[in-house]
């Protein structure tokens, strides 16, 4: 089976693990999540948060990743707008429920044996952070080290000079002042 028929019995069977799921993860799943979680906290203004007892990458309030470990291994969502398709190839992948496949989430799910595809990961993680991401932060990870993107040359000169105030136009028809 290929492609799309795949997909559709990979979602058949339910891989996905149930969200009340208690039992502690390995020490090689935790190390794997750290290790990912590393890669994605590293982003400008990333930052952390814990809602549904899963771990959320957020920038300015948007998800980027969606990530839990638990004794059936390491899970994770990833916003792929431009490579979802070949990602879901994979066969550790399926389309993100909640309606969000729609949107070009995808889901992988890595059992506690199994080897997480770092490279892969950091490639998914970097498009999901470009896709969620202000285009003025996405700016900064595209300019040469030690160099401030022109996008956000453009804002730090606006937040360092003071607003200039507009010189009111002269009032049409009514009393003149005098």
């Amino acid at each position: 089976v290929t492609g799309r028929d795949s997909r559709v019995e990979r979602a058949r069977r339910g891989r996905r693990w149930a969200m009340h799921d208690t039992d502690p993860a390995s020490p090689r799943v935790l190390a794997q999540e750290q290790a990912v979680r590393a890669i994605a906290i590293a982003y400008p203004e990333a930052h952390e948060d814990f809602p549904w007892g899963e771990r959320a990458l957020k920038v300015r309030g948007k998800v980027f990743l969606f990530m839990r470990a638990s004794a059936e291994g390491l899970g994770l969502s990833v916003k792929l707008p431009h490579s979802n398709e070949s990602a879901l190839d994979q066969p550790f992948t399926e389309p993100t429920g909640y309606g969000l496949g729609k949107s070009g989430w995808v889901s992988a799910r890595f059992d506690p044996d199994m080897d997480v595809p770092l490279g892969l990961l950091r490639d998914w993680i970097d498009e999901s952070y470009r896709a969620v991401a202000p285009k003025r932060l996405v700016a900064t990870l595209d300019a040469p080290a030690g160099e401030v993107a022109p996008a956000a040359k453009k804002t730090l000169a606006a937040k360092r000079q003071p607003a200039a105030k507009k010189a009111s136009a002269p009032r049409r028809g009514g009393r003149t002042r005098g």
